[in-house]
């Protein structure tokens, strides 16, 4: 009986560790549906697949109702909506991957991040800024999110969106 139990136990954390794997579920957990991944505004595309790594194309940050997040951080936005404008761009990478992929379970691994903050002259948080992107993206894919970054300032980004990040993504 006690065999059964232990077995059981050891089942259940088995399964609960295999959920806790699933970047869909830890959406669905943190209440998030993913957008529509967003056609480009120009002559590129969303993403581009070489090997096993995929590059995918500079994002602005949208809000619920598909209009750009806009503004310099340190003028019209505080670094706290910089940072949940980089989270939004996550949001929106995520629903390129899952557009390409079709499972986010395919992702090996985030590999490398770049971050551009709109800024003002004199500021200089932006790591803090893509922080917003960065933590997302952990929150999300767990220890494959963690990955390398740069986080730079700007004078101005397309259309005064409040920050770009574009990223190239390690897949099955």
């Amino acid at each position: 009986m006690k065999k059964a139990i232990v077995l059981t136990v050891i089942g259940c954390l088995l399964l609960s560790s295999a959920f806790s794997q699933d970047p869909e579920l830890r959406l669905k957990e943190k209440g998030i549906t993913l957008p529509t991944a967003s056609a480009p505004v120009a002559n590129y595309v969303n993403a581009v697949r070489v090997g096993n790594l995929l590059y995918l194309s500079g994002k602005g940050p949208k809000k619920a109702d598909g209009t750009d997040i806009t503004g310099k951080v340190g003028k019209e936005l505080t670094l706290e909506q910089g940072y949940a404008a980089a989270q939004a761009v996550a949001i929106s990478h995520i629903a390129v991957l899952k557009a390409e992929l079709g499972d986010l379970k395919k992702v090996k691994r985030i590999v490398k991040v770049l971050g551009m903050v709109n800024c003002v002259e004199g500021f200089t948080d932006q790591p803090k800024v893509i922080n917003g992107y960065s933590d997302f993206m952990v929150a999300i894919f767990g220890d494959k999110g963690k990955h390398a970054r740069s986080a730079v300032g700007m004078y101005a980004l397309p259309n005064n969106i409040a920050v770009e990040v574009e990223v190239i993504v390690e897949v099955e």
